[in-house]
């Protein structure tokens, strides 16, 4: 790793990164004439397939009896249909319609982005499913209210995060998902017979309705979702400490810690052998403190330094460098700890963290994004990874595992790590091992445990044909979590083998979905491959075999063409799960004596 690319790095998080405004995202939707002949990506700008999405025209509706025509329209010619959010940030391809390509509709909620009616009385409030998370969270602390729990980044829409069952951390009262504290919720979806002259209707679900349990995490498949009621409480504040210990037996301690800190999540760095707890509790709304979290990784940030971090990533991948990320990864997160994390104490100046505990309001300690709300700057800064410039390119494996054997699955990767030092330095540029708590759902497409949603974010190439630095060791540890220790894929995250499995893991709160499914959108309108796929419906499959199709997690590998024999790469089995098939460099196929053996 070159020092120059490390000094420019640190300096940029230390200083630049908090003297910067920011470009914010360009849009997802691009058409060639007008709102027509139109390509559809995702805030990274690309799938887990590299496809690109064409649909036939894009509609822009700016009040519920505009959405209700557009869904008409659609339902009168048979055309395919997705809804597509402003920053679109979930990684598969949720947004991009089924049918011929090309010839689909996506409604975009951007403009229906606005707070309906508030009962204080009840402590709820209506929103519009495109309202982003950070104006949502303006709009009830206006009111005196909080929501109870959000995912971390601002930058998505209430209907997008419900739909993906996104959520914070936490296991106390009802847990962490946003989906638990819908209380009522408008549909708008087709109908094969005209209601008042359209070919759509409005479907008004209350807390009691079971049909709820579909529709607050729903993929988008049963229709767009219109408004949202929210159970929230009265404004109150949290306490946050972050706190570093060794990795020693932390293992045993993620429960009894889950169930003792009420916001409380974890980052394992594992090759550093070092833990990060935030010690992160509720407190009363008078408690001293003005604290707002902006995260580091959410702010505006300089893009020839991120681009030049991205640079020196890629260098040591092509030279087989891994000792550089560990240089880097051990930097940064020195950086990052340092800094608080980005937390501010006092919502003021730049370079205001000035010590722990950090004491804010629940709506400015919750979720950050800042890169997201800055005056357009032509690219000097942006978002990390906005596809707009050569920065941060990534896969995301997000699992969830339950509580009962969490402990066991970090002992297993805990045995990889010690078998590979340097293998995981890569995931640490990225958070590491990033662990959120989440709570046992009714919701159909929920959690069917109390669980640990684990967090890998590690290099993507932008060859889709190359293969990473140690890319075993991150694939075995994938299907150690996904097979061995039967967890869920966050639903807005992820590569397609992460979606392998749903029907069992599901079993019949997936066919009570469908039951949903074939109420409110019988043609399957609102479905695509991708979904029937990640449902076990109309014969799809998440998977796509092809020569060198487990590179980017396409498929796994059951032949050493998954994988890229020329370059190295053979298919062998896990380590430690010795089920797993993964994609391993051997130097000497002869003296490995398993070529296409499996």
């Amino acid at each position: 790793m070159a020092a120059t690319h490390i000094a420019l790095f640190v300096s940029g998080l230390a200083v630049l990164l908090l003297l910067v405004q920011g470009s914010p995202p360009g849009p997802v939707v691009q058409c060639r004439s007008g709102n027509t002949n139109c390509t559809v990506t995702n805030g990274y700008g690309a799938f887990p397939d590299r496809s690109t999405c064409r649909v036939a025209a894009v509609a822009y509706p700016s009040n519920e009896q505009e959405l209700l025509l557009a869904v008409s329209d659609a339902t009168v010619k048979q055309q395919h249909v997705k809804a597509v959010t402003v920053y679109s940030h979930s990684i598969p391809k949720l947004s991009c319609p089924g049918g011929p390509s090309g010839q689909g509709l996506v409604i975009s909620t951007q403009r229906l982005n606005r707070s309906v009616s508030v009962d204080l009385a009840t402590s709820r409030m209506t929103f519009e499913a495109g309202i982003t998370l950070r104006a949502l969270l303006d709009a009830a602390a206006a009111r005196g209210l909080a929501l109870p729990h959000s995912p971390y980044w601002q930058g998505v829409t209430l209907g997008g995060l419900l739909s993906t069952g996104s959520h914070g951390s936490s296991v106390f009262g009802k847990g962490s998902a946003v989906h638990e504290y819908v209380v009522g919720m408008r549909l708008v979806v087709p109908s094969p017979v005209p209601v008042n002259g359209s070919y759509a209707k409005i479907v008004n679900l209350g807390e009691d309705d079971p049909d709820l349990l579909a529709a607050k995490v729903s993929l988008g498949v049963l229709g767009v979702i219109s408004q949202v009621t929210l159970q929230l409480e009265p404004m109150f504040k949290r306490s946050i400490t972050n706190r570093v210990v060794s990795d020693v037996g932390f293992e045993q301690t993620i429960s009894s810690y889950a169930v003792t800190t009420h916001y409380g999540d974890i980052i394992w760095y594992p090759s550093q052998g070092r833990v990060v707890y935030r010690d992160d509790i509720k407190v009363p709304i008078t408690t001293k403190g003005k604290g707002v979290n902006n995260f580091l990784g959410f702010r505006a940030q300089p893009t020839l330094v991120i681009a030049s971090t991205r640079a020196s990533e890629e260098l040591s991948e092509l030279t087989g460098n891994a000792e550089g990320k560990c240089v880097l990864s051990r930097l940064q997160a020195d950086t990052l700890i340092a800094t608080g994390m980005g937390l501010k104490n006092n919502d003021g100046g730049l370079l205001d963290f000035t010590g722990y505990p950090v004491v804010g309001n629940q709506s400015d300690m919750q979720s950050a994004g800042s890169c997201l709300r800055s005056a357009e700057d032509k690219l000097l800064t942006a978002c990390g990874w906005d596809p707009r410039f050569a920065g941060l390119f990534y896969h995301q494996s997000a699992i969830s595992i339950p509580f009962t054997t969490i402990a066991d699955f970090i002992a297993d990767v805990k045995k990889l790590r010690d078998a590979h030092p340097n293998a995981l330095c890569g995931t640490e540029l990225y958070l590491g091992f990033f662990m959120r708590f989440v709570r046992s759902s009714t919701a159909y497409l929920g959690k069917t445990d109390d669980v640990v949603d684990i967090d890998i974010t590690y290099y993507r190439s932008k060859d889709p044909k190359r293969p990473r630095l140690y890319e075993d060791v991150i694939e075995e540890i994938e299907q150690l979590a996904l097979f061995k220790y039967n967890g869920l894929p966050h639903w807005g995250k992820n590569r397609n083998v992460g979606f392998l499995n749903i029907k069992n893991k599901l079993g019949a709160k997936l066919d009570k979905f469908v039951s949903a499914m074939q109420k409110y959108d019988s043609n399957g309108l609102f479905s695509s491959d991708w979904t029937d796929a990640v449902l076990g419906l109309r014969g799809k499959e998440v998977v796509v075999q092809g020569n060198g199709c487990a590179l980017e997690g396409l498929c796994i590998c059951s032949t050493d063409d998954h994988c890229a024999p020329k370059q190295g790469y053979y298919c062998r089995p896990g380590e430690v799960y010795d089920q797993a098939r993964v994609c391993r460099k051997i130097k000497s196929v002869e003296a490995d004596g398993q070529a296409d053996s499996l």
